[in-house]
């Protein structure tokens, strides 16, 4: 099983936890978690005025061997206007747009997406229970 859970902040709540939601899906082939602004494909949204998420932003896909991926998903734009980070047994990297990165078995994590043209962003932790 993966869990995700996400939380979004502000320039004005720097430091505090605004909004936390949580989702999580099986581990079963095929299975797939989204994060972004439109409520029709995502499991966790985002404020719609938050324009520097896309309306499909993360994908969490789950292989045939049951194992994880995250990619960010390019948008409309050919540059993204934001940032994201991917913390992963202690390293932290930048996650490319349109890149794909397979999460640990039994691991934890967090990806960031930090806005380029104001203090905002969202945090999304990842479990993936064995």
């Amino acid at each position: 099983m993966l869990e995700l859970t996400m939380a979004a902040v502000s320039g004005t709540e720097e430091g505090a936890t605004a909004g936390m939601l949580m989702a999580d899906a099986p581990s079963a082939p095929g299975a797939v978690l989204r994060v972004g602004r439109d409520p029709a494909v995502c499991r966790l949204v985002t404020p719609e005025d938050w324009l520097f998420v896309s309306r499909a932003h993360l994908e969490f896909v789950c292989g045939p061997d049951g194992g994880w991926q995250v990619t960010w998903l390019r948008g409309s734009q050919p540059e993204p206007s934001c940032e994201v980070r991917l913390t992963m047994a202690g390293e932290d990297r930048p996650l490319a747009y349109g890149g794909t990165v397979p999460l640990p078995r039994g691991g934890s994590g967090e990806i960031v997406v930090q806005d380029r043209t104001g203090p905002r962003s969202i945090s999304v932790g990842f479990y993936h229970e064995v």
